[in-house]
């Protein structure tokens, strides 16, 4: 399996928008406009996802809803609370093994610390590793058989910085 996790592009601060609430902070206007590259970024490498898996948090389902669009897998996106901030890594993993049929390749789009740490638990059996997703960051790990621990490898990880440039 193939899992590619994004994070959510930039959002707006609490009390911007009438925002009180952390969970219904949108994604500002630079925030999209980076994510329209990441996703220009996204279909020249020619990325194809069977399933997409987003927190149900505003910024990161907007974040998804933006690349599904570009994509054109509108129609493969899902929400799961296991990837909003105060998500659990174990049952994260937990729904990617229940995933039927089983995927090839899954875009997780979520928040920091949640992905760096569900990719270091993936890469080295516990949290802690030195990474930080910046936001629209994207990384791909590849697990033969995911599992709670050290299962997966790091293929890559890109900046948006970097995407930026890949048009």
């Amino acid at each position: 399996m193939n899992l590619y996790l994004l994070r959510h592009g930039a959002a707006a601060q609490l009390g911007a928008h009438g925002c009180v609430n952390d969970a219904d902070r949108p994604l500002t206007d630079k925030g999209r406009e980076k994510l329209r590259a990441v996703a220009r970024a996204m279909k020249a490498m020619k990325l194809r996802f069977d399933r997409i898996l987003s927190s149900p948090c505003l910024r990161a389902r907007q974040t998804a809803e933006i690349i599904a669009d570009r994509l054109h897998l509108a129609s493969r996106i899902e929400f799961s609370g296991h990837l909003a901030p105060d998500g659990k890594i174990d049952a994260m993993i937990e729904q990617l093994q229940g995933l039927r049929p089983k995927p090839e390749n899954v875009l997780l789009v979520g928040h920091e610390p949640c992905l760096s740490e569900l990719a270091s638990m993936l890469m080295t059996g516990k949290t802690g590793l030195p990474m930080k997703l910046k936001k629209a960051g994207l990384v791909r790990l590849s697990a033969d058989r995911l599992r709670p621990g050290a299962c997966a490898e790091l293929d890559w990880l890109l900046t948006p910085g970097l995407m930026e440039l890949m048009r």
